[in-house]
């Protein structure tokens, strides 16, 4: 009895000898990184410079690290188990001054030729963390991009020799509060035995289709850790991560056209992800609507009044409006400039509001993609009211100030190692007048009955980049045929530019403000008469309000060939394709007789 008392009190006592002791904080490896790329940053913009030559007035550095992970699957079987990681960097620096410095344009291209450089320096970071090679690898892109800048500003500068000055020309860079900011790190979960099983089980279901002779499905994962540092003083580090479901398959009819259809998913988490009941379901669906369009007849284009559901909705409001408000390309004269000057005027319905908001993480339980605290140029994230009752109030903002804005509205935005610019988050889209569906199809009817149709669609969603359908020919002079022509062309010119969507983006605002058709073809009008037009588009005028019921309804020119099959009596399903002007997209459209 005495020995067990004895052990009782001498466990008590090595337990309180053992009391816990507070560890010391373990050290965040990202923040080594952000304090490297200040000390390097407050080295270059302390000591580089060339003799005789200015200095540089702003640098920043950009690191991105990505993590990857992708499986893919087709008949059964994994086609595809991948994982990578990648670390690059970006430098912006500039030469002048605030109000007129070196950005703009591919400075790039300035140098080519006997005076260019010889050796480019790599763009890559160490994935490891070191503080040295960092540094290094900052230094030499640093240098670099100096004497590029150098060689833009001046560039830039002459070109004042020859015109005079623009008064109503922005300033070149806006001048923002620097930030300091380093978020918690996300957890990068990633199941990929139990993905590999829904691949296979999943991409089994198409071998019992042999019509579809085409399918596979992906599964992507990736991570995105941000450094930015500013010559400013701001310092922030930022992670994002998503996760993406892809079904895609290819069918082709008996005339030999190609039938493309799928589903995608995403979410911010890995457990937001869909199961594998709902994939499965999905890939039926698809099969189900590409052996329908195989046995679909070939329609004419179709000219008339359509119900646009929310998914096609937000892809035209997209297309439509987001891009054409982003702020660079209201600057560049190569672009549409659509509602340049148009600030105050009426460019849509009075009870539509468009919002772009980055800060909004999900609606109505559907994550977004586009939420971020921080954008690519180190300025906050800010709900900004573009369109407000039908006016437009706001244009999307990178630190390039467009009149009459001087600010930034956090919307900066940069993919690869291309320069950041105004690009759109979560556009969303507010009705202040909103009916039942029942109503809607009432109104769409009565906008039927009113315009002579025997028909109408509705629109559940739009695919891009698939070969049009050629539309049979029409007794109409030979119109069809020119616009065949003239979408060939076009299609043709998108190709050579590349980024194809950048440029000359077709008016598809027109389809919001009355139902005017579009036809595709090429301005043949002589250069001044062009400017002229352009020139007078920017010139604010008053717009009238749109017809509601057009606008409610969607009428409007959706011209292009597609396909038709029999429904019960009463119904008819259709696949619009729309001609490249109009923004080379597909529309899967079911409407009702």
């Amino acid at each position: 009895m005495l020995t067990a008392v004895l052990a009782l009190a001498l466990s008590g006592a090595t337990a309180a000898s053992a009391a816990p002791v507070p560890s010391a904080p373990v050290p965040d490896d990202r923040v080594a990184v952000l304090s490297a790329m200040s000390a390097e940053l407050a080295r270059s913009t302390e000591r580089l410079r060339l003799q005789g030559y200015e200095a540089p007035y702003f640098v920043a550095y950009q690191v991105k690290d990505l993590s990857r992970h992708e499986l893919a699957g087709r008949y059964g079987a994994i086609f595809e188990d991948t994982t990578r990681r990648d670390r690059n960097l970006y430098v912006d620096l500039r030469v002048g001054s605030y109000e007129l410095d070196s950005s703009g344009g591919d400075e790039t291209s300035l140098l080519l030729g006997s005076e260019g450089p010889s050796w480019y320096a790599p763009k890559d970071a160490p994935l490891d963390g070191d503080v040295a090679a960092l540094r290094t690898a900052l230094w030499l892109a640093t240098d670099e991009r100096y004497k590029e800048a150098l060689a833009a500003y001046f560039k830039k500068k002459s070109r004042d020799v020859y015109r005079s000055a623009d008064a109503e020309r922005a300033p070149s860079f806006s001048r923002e509060t620097a930030a300091r900011h380093v978020e918690a790190p996300r957890p990068f979960p990633f199941e990929r035995e139990r993905w590999k099983g829904i691949l296979r089980d999943t991409t089994a279901i198409f071998r019992a289709h042999p019509d579809v002779f085409d399918s596979s499905m992906k599964v992507v994962a990736e991570k995105q850790v941000r450094w930015f540092a500013s010559s400013e003083g701001a310092g922030i580090v930022t992670e994002q991560t998503v996760y993406g479901v892809h079904l895609q398959a290819v069918a082709r009819a008996p005339d030999g056209q190609l039938l493309e259809n799928g589903r995608d998913f995403y979410a911010r988490t890995e457990a937001d992800l869909p199961g594998p009941e709902k994939i499965r379901d999905a890939a039926e669906k698809v099969i189900a609507e590409l052996e329908a369009l195989r046995s679909a007849p070939a329609i004419d284009p179709y000219t008339g009044p359509a119900i646009l559901e929310p998914e096609a909705t937000g892809v035209l409001f997209h297309e439509a409006v987001g891009h054409r408000l982003e702020g660079e390309r209201l600057e560049d004269d190569k672009d549409g400039q659509t509602y340049r000057g148009q600030v105050g005027q009426l460019v849509l319905p009075s009870f539509l509001t468009i919002v772009d908001d980055p800060t909004l993480p999900a609606v109505q339980g559907t994550s977004l993609n586009g939420t971020y605290a921080f954008d690519e140029q180190g300025v906050a994230a800010r709900r900004t009211v573009l369109v407000k009752d039908g006016r437009l109030e706001a244009y999307l903002l990178s630190r390039k100030p467009v009149k009459p804005f001087d600010r930034s509205n956090g919307h900066g935005r940069s993919q690869g190692a291309r320069p950041p610019m105004a690009r759109m988050a979560n556009l969303v889209v507010e009705s202040s007048r909103q009916v039942s569906a029942t109503e809607l199809k009432k109104m769409l009817m009565a906008e039927a009955r009113r315009q002579g149709k025997h028909g109408v669609v509705r629109v559940p969603g739009l695919q891009g980049d698939a070969a049009p359908r050629v539309p049979r020919q029409r007794e109409d002079g030979g119109g069809a045929a020119r616009a065949r022509r003239g979408a060939r062309r076009h299609a043709a010119r998108e190709r050579q530019q590349g980024d194809g969507h950048l440029r000359r983006r077709p008016r598809l605002q027109r389809l919001l403000r009355g139902g005017e058709r579009i036809r595709p073809g090429v301005d043949r009008r002589p250069l001044d008469a062009r400017r002229g037009a352009r020139a007078a588009a920017r010139r604010p005028r008053e717009r009238a309000e749109p017809d509601p019921a057009v606008a409610l309804v969607g009428a409007g020119g959706l011209a292009g060939g597609g396909r038709a099959r029999s429904c019960r009596r009463g119904e008819i399903a259709v696949t619009l394709r729309l001609p490249p002007r109009f923004a080379r997209h597909t529309l899967r459209a079911v409407g009702h007789v």
